[in-house]
């Protein structure tokens, strides 16, 4: 079980006990309006997600880690944030990083807290030397995130999906582990 802290968060492996405020995320269509995909638009449909989010947590081939996170002071389920593996080549893992948080959290700094750590999780623990992430254009509060965990763009997709009832445009973003060292200091534990 994997279990990190920073100065206001736990980020933490997800327990079925999750369940009520992992629905609440899921489903709530101000939080998934740019990831409709991974949308729930049913209770069973979040306990399904859940479960294969806790399975996949306990696996010894894990290739997911999307993390819980929580208030340290109320114990308040906040959102979640992490990373799928998507390539392994001799010098490590290369992963796509998501998150998304409650709606009441938003413009608090708590998504860039909490993407920093698993970005130090990711390079020092578990041998990623790659890490990838994007959102459309006019997502500018997701982008701006990646900009404070120091990821460097690298592209702007042009149309790049319908979404919405229209064609949007995607930027891409990537933080290479020799990057990440060289530019953010780990503070002490």
């Amino acid at each position: 079980m994997i279990r990190l802290t920073t100065n206001r968060l736990i980020i933490r492996d997800p327990l079925p006990t999750d369940i009520d405020a992992w629905h609440r995320l899921l489903s709530d269509p101000k939080t998934m309006y740019y990831l409709s995909d991974i949308m729930t638009h049913s209770f069973e449909e979040s306990r399904k997600n859940l479960e294969t989010a806790v399975a996949e947590a306990l696996s010894h081939n894990r290739t997911k880690y999307f993390f819980a996170i929580e208030d340290k002071k109320t114990g308040a389920f906040i959102g979640t944030a992490g990373y799928t593996v998507t390539r392994t080549v001799p010098i490590g893992k290369a992963a796509g990083v998501g998150y998304f948080i409650q709606p009441e959290y938003h413009g608090q700094g708590i998504m860039t807290e909490a993407l920093k750590e698993v970005i130090r999780f990711a390079f020092e623990d578990d041998y990623v030397y790659r890490l990838e992430t994007g959102c459309f254009v006019e997502n500018r509060a997701s982008e701006r995130v990646m900009q404070k965990c120091g990821f460097i763009k690298e592209a702007e997709r042009k149309s790049y999906a319908w979404h919405d009832g229209r064609l949007k445009d995607r930027v891409e973003y990537r933080l290479l582990r020799d990057e990440w060292a060289d530019t953010i200091t780990t503070p002490p534990r």
